[in-house]
């Protein structure tokens, strides 16, 4: 029984692929914004598109390289077991600590993913003096202060001095 729930772990495989494969819609999406922002550029259109069209790309990026990282992060902690020699050999951002480094960061980057997300509908919106406005900040307060209690040690995890 035990070798049977063992080997399910392999199922993990087909999230770690899924992941990568985000990853690079992210980063097709990605040079799609900046190829829209050099066109903006050159043509001389609105500069605050082509502003926008950066910082979409840019957050595009972001996140494809955090998926990349959960990618092997799946693959390499959770799927494959490797010998002490070769987790050393691997670089230090494939070897994750554990889920709540996973979790914390996954919620870092939606951090990340929603500020620049305002400032982008702030650059191309014409309704910036309204209420409406003010939500998605707000939202974004509330989850960075959940960010600051996901980030704390958990109580195991106290070091002794």
């Amino acid at each position: 029984m035990l070798r049977f729930a063992v080997s399910l772990r392999f199922i993990l495989l087909i999230a770690s692929l899924g992941t990568a494969v985000g990853a690079l819609v992210m980063f097709w999406e990605g040079t799609g914004r900046m190829i829209n922002a050099i066109y903006a550029v050159t043509l001389g259109h609105d500069p605050k598109g082509a502003i926008a069209q950066v910082m979409g790309g840019t957050d595009s990026f972001l996140f494809g390289i955090v998926l990349v990282i959960f990618a092997f992060n799946i693959a390499f902690g959770f799927v494959f077991s490797l010998s002490k020699a070769e987790k050393q050999g691997l670089p230090a951002w494939m070897r994750p600590s554990g889920m709540h480094e996973l979790k914390t960061t996954l919620v870092g980057v939606i951090l990340v993913y929603l500020i620049v997300d305002f400032a982008t509908d702030w650059a191309e919106s014409n309704f910036a003096d309204s209420w409406v406005m003010l939500v998605k900040p707000i939202s974004i307060l509330l989850i960075a202060g959940t960010y600051r209690l996901l980030a704390m040690p958990e109580p195991g995890d106290a070091k002794e001095p």
